[in-house]
């Protein structure tokens, strides 16, 4: 059995513990209600916006563009995948370098390495998959999970079109954490390119019967570059508030571990006060009797 003094150092140690992650559960938890306002916002406009442009798109006007146009043969694959640039946020990270590295071998199978190129967003990804060999690891957007904006979006998915466009590469994949609620964060693959033309059913807008000026493919040439930069926008901004989420609960889950050791630590503490008290007791009895 640990002695009184050890087990007081483990008290004052569980202690400082519970400080700092009571304190990281408060950040987290603020930062997590910035985000998830940002995403709130944001969402419903996202969705409105590719409704639109699906029902453009897919209306009797029949306009097509190449960014929603299949190429061929998949030769070529961009996967932009997002995490965070800290730990302590609980099997968040470990989970999206699970889901990019399946996809990636998923393509694998099909063409070479060489061929699939990664966007790695986040210092914890880039590390996990800085590891792995079989693709090529662009960095240049490393840094860019902690503060997500709009520029960095717009330069990202510029690009991407751009190769789209140009030939360079047939399909773009988006591999991110996507926040449900405080609770739960959902590990979510999307296309990204060429532009998917499902819409929720029911939910689609209708454009029959509205005049569109000054014409649809007009509008699209303008509207589908705009919706592809708020589609990256609104990811990360979503990966951003699942990662505050996944924080948030895991230092409420550290911050309760540390409580529970704690009372086991006291009960422990206080039963070998008392044992120590009561062998002083008998020996100063047993000396008195001698």
């Amino acid at each position: 059995m640990a002695s009184l003094k050890e087990i007081k150092g483990r008290i004052g140690s569980v202690e400082g513990t519970l400080k700092i992650t009571s304190a990281m559960k408060m950040v987290a938890s603020a930062k997590l209600h910035k985000a998830q306002g940002a995403i709130e916002s944001m969402l419903p406009y996202d969705r409105q916006l590719h409704k639109i442009m699906v029902s453009l798109l897919s209306g009797d006007a029949k306009v097509t563009t190449p960014l929603c146009q299949h190429h061929d043969k998949i030769k070529r694959v961009a996967i932009v995948a997002i995490a965070s640039n800290s730990s302590l946020c609980g099997g968040y990270n470990s989970n999206v370098v699970r889901h990019a590295t399946a996809v990636i071998n998923e393509y694998g199978k099909d063409i070479p390495g060489e061929a699939i190129d990664c966007y790695v967003i986040g210092r914890k990804l880039d590390q996990s998959l800085g590891k792995l060999k079989g693709f090529n690891q662009i960095r240049d957007y490393v840094e860019k999970g902690d503060n997500p904006t709009f520029a960095t979006a717009q330069a990202l998915a510029t690009r991407l079109m751009n190769d789209y466009i140009a030939g360079k590469i047939d399909r773009v994949e988006l591999v991110y954490m996507h926040f449900k609620n405080t609770a739960s964060q959902i590990a979510t693959r999307e296309v990204f390119l060429p532009v998917p033309l499902e819409t929720g059913g029911e939910d689609a807008v209708s454009t029959s019967g509205y005049i569109i000026e000054p014409t649809p493919s007009e509008v699209l040439n303008e509207l589908i570059p705009d919706a592809l930069c708020m589609k990256i926008f609104t990811v990360m901004l979503d990966a951003q508030a699942a990662e505050h989420a996944a924080r948030t609960v895991a230092m409420q889950t550290a911050t309760d571990n540390a409580n529970d050791l704690l009372d086991e630590l006291r009960i422990q503490y206080n039963k070998g006060r008392q044992a120590a008290i009561t062998a002083e007791l008998l020996d100063i009895v047993g000396g008195s009797m001698h």
